[in-house]
């Protein structure tokens, strides 16, 4: 998966990240399907994973009971398909950060619910959660992305530093390794170049024992423990405990590996390149709670398997979709750990995959099922940027952290009562 695929799937509050010109791409196109039957349309964004695009398109020629094309879409994935949603020359079959709330709601993908149910409780509940509208599941999660911190085990014990198990810790850790840190110029703790607003989303919000949205469909950091909480993360910026400006962002573990910092938040993908680079010296850890009803955050995300409501074909296109997606648990295994490094989206095949049962990757696993959360199907585009807007004022401009949020929950409970009218 890319980097911006990432950030697109895994920050709560990075909607902005979806701006960009639509891509009039989609000219590679895969291999008809070895079946006899209908002619279907399948559709991946670009992984950045070498292998995968061949990989999908061996899935398809597997399947004996359609002719299946798979294309593999590069440039801004979700508005292509958004777009074509809307036509009658886009896909049967394919992969979505989602579906939309309007997408659900606008009658543009077909109900999954009969072909998911038998297995329903066998998906991380955390990703498949946005998937489902009205107790209808309308998307087949495909594979887990997440995010953890990484530390330096050697940097730690040198400063005498435990790792931190809540978010006073890591305040204090990030600190005290700054400082000790300060002759070779290693900082505590990297959140991003932007001192964490982009990458932490509604990360801080859960670690305050809240969530973005509660299940009855209200706006669910309306409580003073948000503010306090979001004003921890600029206590880390202020007294420079953040490394700024690093040759990489978050999501590339350079930072890391290369001794620029002690600690840094990225993703599960990264676990690979931290291992080749540092063996065993480091471990993950989830985002620390904060508060006496704090809890630990592990934001979550997974691309989905969806049809189009447009397709001539939907009754075969569901079909290939299960076949895919619950009944070849082989493939399922192989997407997920063959060319990238992710967690299934089946809690089952988690389990049994020998790459994810030692070290700090059964330790991801655990965090991703235990405690994994993930951006709620009402979190709006408005409300997502209007968060991610203020977090990087608290953040980096130490803008005051009560009346930045206030003005977000005005704008979330709006952005509720707008689609609920719908």
């Amino acid at each position: 998966m890319t980097d911006i695929g990432r950030r697109r799937l895994l920050a709560a509050g990075g909607g902005i990240a979806l701006t960009g010109a639509l891509a009039a791409c989609g000219s590679n196109t895969g291999r008809s399907g070895g079946g006899s039957g209908p002619a279907l349309s399948q559709w991946y964004h670009q992984y950045g994973e070498s292998g995968t695009e061949q990989a999908v398109k061996r899935y398809a020629d597997a399947y004996d009971k359609a002719q299946v094309t798979v294309q593999w879409r590069p440039g801004d994935y979700d508005r292509q398909t958004a777009a074509a949603l809307l036509t009658d020359s886009g896909p049967d079959v394919f992969e979505v950060n989602g579906p939309t709330l309007d997408q659900i709601r606008g009658g543009q993908v077909v109900d999954l619910t009969s072909a998911v149910e038998p297995v329903k409780d066998d998906f991380n509940q955390a990703v498949l959660a946005p998937k489902i509208w009205q107790d209808k599941i309308w998307s087949i999660p495909q594979v887990i992305d997440m995010q953890l911190l990484y530390y330096r085990k050697s940097m730690l014990a040198d400063a005498g530093v435990k790792p931190p198990r809540t978010l006073d810790e890591l305040v204090d850790a990030a600190r005290e390794l700054t400082a000790k840190g300060k002759k070779d110029k290693v900082k505590g703790l990297f959140l991003g170049n932007d001192g964490g607003a982009g990458a932490l989303g509604g990360t801080p919000l859960h670690a305050a024992g809240l969530s973005i949205i509660t299940e009855d469909g209200k706006t669910g950091f309306d409580d003073p423990a948000a503010a306090r909480t979001l004003g921890k993360i600029h206590e880390l910026y202020a007294d420079k405990s953040l490394l700024l400006g690093a040759p990489t962002d978050w999501s590339d573990p350079d930072a890391l590996t290369q001794g620029l910092t002690a600690m840094q938040w990225s993703g599960l993908w990264a676990l690979p390149q931290v291992k080749k680079a540092l063996g065993d010296d480091f471990g993950v850890l989830p985002f620390p709670k904060d508060g006496s009803g704090g809890k630990d955050a592990v934001p979550v995300g997974a691309y989905g398997s969806a049809v189009s409501a447009r397709s001539k074909h939907k009754k075969e296109a569901v079909a290939f979709a299960k076949w895919l997606w619950i009944d070849r648990t082989d493939y399922q295994r192989d997407f997920a750990l063959s060319y990238g490094f992710h967690i299934p989206a089946r809690i089952s095949l988690a389990e049994k995959a020998k790459e994810l049962r030692s070290g700090a990757a059964a330790d991801a696993v655990s965090y991703a099922t235990d405690l994994g959360h993930s951006e709620p199907l009402l979190w709006t585009t408005a409300a997502k940027t209007a968060y991610q807007d203020a977090v990087s004022r608290i953040i980096k401009d130490g803008a005051n952290p009560e009346s930045e949020l206030k003005s977000v929950v005005r704008k979330t409970n709006a952005e509720l009562e707008r689609v609920k009218k719908k």
